[in-house]
C-alpha cells in the first residue's frame, strides 16, 4: 500500500503477526493472553526494549518495523527520529525515549474495588482489566503507540522524537527539517478521556561564582553562602501574593543542583548552582529572566534556551473533534493544563497550527516505580485518535 493510504491494522493482512513484526522480538517468543490486537502487541514489544534518553534505536528500529509491515515508508532520520510522513492533515508525534529504570514487563488485573497498587497508591483500571507495567508505559510509549496505531488506520502523519526528556533534541529537530503541518496532536498521558492545552514555560540557568579561600570562622560569605543567598532572593521574588493562585499561574522555583568547595590549589572557594524556574503563560520570559538577574549582588547566572509557555484555545475545530471523539467512545472529557513542559511549548512556538496534546495513562505515574498503562484505556485511545484524524481528513 502507498504511503498516506490508511489501513485498519486490526483486520486483514496487517492484523497477524507477520503485520506487527512478529512475536520473536519478544523474550520467550510469546506475548501475554491479554495484548491479542496489534495495539496490544506493539505496546508489549516497546515497553520490552529499553529506550532511555540517548539510546533510542532499538525501540525506533521495532516503529519502523511496524509501519513497513503496514505498507507505510518509514525512515529514522539523522537525530534518531522515526520519520512516516503522510497527509499533513495531522501530525501525529510522541517522544521514543523514556527516563530510567528497570520495571519487571508483565500483564496484572487491576486489583479488586478499594485495593491500590504499591508503592505509589495510584489506582488505575477497572477491577480485572489487564494492566501493562513497565518504563514508558505511561510516558510516553502508550500515547506514542497509540498514535503509530492510528496513524496506519488513516494514513496522516507520523514522526516519533527522540530526547524529549533531556533537551527535546527530536523536537527541535523536527521543526527544523519540515514545514508545518495543518494541526498537531502531541502524545504525552493525558488520560484517554483528556486532552492538554496548557503546559507552563522553562527557563534553566547556572549560578557560578568564585571567592578567595579562608578561614571557616571568618565572617565574610563565601561563594556557597552567595550562592545560597542569590537562590532565597530568587524564591522571594517569585513567592505569590496570593496563597490561593493555582500553581499553573506560578513561577515556580527549584535547585536542581549544588556543587562548591575549595579550588584544586586551594586558593579559593568555587560554587556552581543549577536551577530551573517554571513559567505561566500570563508572564513574559524576559520578565522572569530580568526578575532572576535583579537578585544578583555578585556572581554570574548562564542562561539556557527557554522553553516558552503554551496555552491553547479549547474552542479551535481541533479541540472540539476530541470533544466528540472522546463522549463518542463514552467518555467524559477534561480540558487540562499541565504545570510541567512537553514538545508541544516548541511546536506551539514554531508553528501556527491548532494543537494538542493527548494520550493514554494516568501522568501520576510518570516516571514512577510501578508505571503501568490499562490496555483498555489504549484501545479506546487509539479510537479516539482514529475517529479525530479521520474528521479532519
Amino acid at each position: 500500500m502507498a504511503a498516506g493510504k490508511g489501513q485498519d491494522p486490526e483486520r486483514g493482512e496487517a492484523a497477524d503477526d507477520s503485520a506487527t513484526g512478529g512475536t520473536d522480538v519478544v523474550a520467550g517468543g510469546g506475548y501475554p493472553a491479554a495484548c491479542d490486537t496489534p495495539a496490544r502487541k506493539l505496546l508489549y514489544d516497546m515497553v520490552s526494549i529499553p529506550s532511555p534518553s540517548r539510546d533510542e534505536e532499538r525501540a525506533a528500529e521495532r516503529l519502523v518495523d511496524f509501519f513497513e509491515a503496514n505498507g507505510r515508508e518509514a525512515w529514522i532520520d539523522e537525530v534518531g527520529n522515526v520519520r512516516a510522513p503522510a497527509n499533513d492533515a495531522v501530525l501525529l508525534t510522541s517522544h521514543v525515549d523514556t527516563v530510567p529504570g528497570d520495571i519487571p514487563v508483565e500483564v496484572r488485573p487491576a486489583p479488586p474495588e478499594g485495593e491500590l497498587s504499591e508503592p505509589s497508591d495510584v489506582r488505575v483500571g477497572e477491577p480485572g482489566d489487564p494492566v501493562l507495567w513497565g518504563r514508558g508505559a505511561v510516558d510516553a510509549t502508550g500515547p506514542l503507540v497509540s498514535m503509530a496505531v492510528a496513524a496506519v488506520k488513516t494514513g496522516v502523519s507520523f514522526a516519533g522524537v527522540v530526547r524529549e526528556e533531556v533537551d527535546s533534541g527530536g523536537a527541535r529537530a523536527l521543526i527544523d527539517d519540515r514545514d508545518a503541518p495543518d494541526a498537531v496532536i502531541n502524545g504525552e498521558p493525558s488520560g484517554w478521556q483528556g486532552i492538554t492545552l496548557g503546559y507552563r514555560g522553562l527557563l534553566e540557568g547556572t549560578y557560578v561564582n568564585t571567592s578567595e579561600s579562608g578561614h571557616s570562622s571568618r565572617p565574610e560569605p563565601n561563594a556557597i553562602q552567595h550562592a545560597i543567598d542569590w537562590w532565597h532572593g530568587v524564591e522571594a521574588a517569585f513567592t505569590p501574593d496570593d496563597a490561593e493562585t493555582a500553581v499553573f499561574d506560578q513561577v515556580t522555583t527549584k535547585p536542581i543542583s549544588v556543587d562548591g568547595g575549595l579550588s584544586d590549589d586551594g586558593l579559593a572557594v568555587e560554587t556552581t548552582m543549577d536551577v530551573q524556574l517554571r513559567i505561566p503563560p500570563s508572564r513574559p520570559v524576559d520578565e522572569i529572566h530580568e526578575l532572576a538577574e535583579a537578585e544578583l549582588s555578585t556572581g554570574t547566572v548562564h542562561w539556557g534556551e527557554p522553553m516558552p509557555p503554551v496555552m491553547e484555545s479549547p474552542r479551535t475545530d481541533l479541540a472540539r473533534a476530541f470533544r466528540v471523539a472522546i463522549r463518542s467512545t463514552g467518555g467524559d472529557v477534561r480540558l487540562l493544563r499541565k504545570t510541567g513542559t512537553s514538545d508541544m511549548n516548541l511546536f506551539a512556538a514554531a508553528w501556527d497550527c491548532p494543537m494538542v496534546t493527548y494520550g493514554p495513562g494516568n501522568s501520576d505515574l510518570d516516571h514512577a516505580p510501578d508505571e503501568r498503562l490499562p490496555l483498555p484505556d489504549l484501545d479506546r485511545a487509539v479510537r479516539v485518535l482514529t475517529d479525530v484524524c479521520r474528521e479532519r481528513l
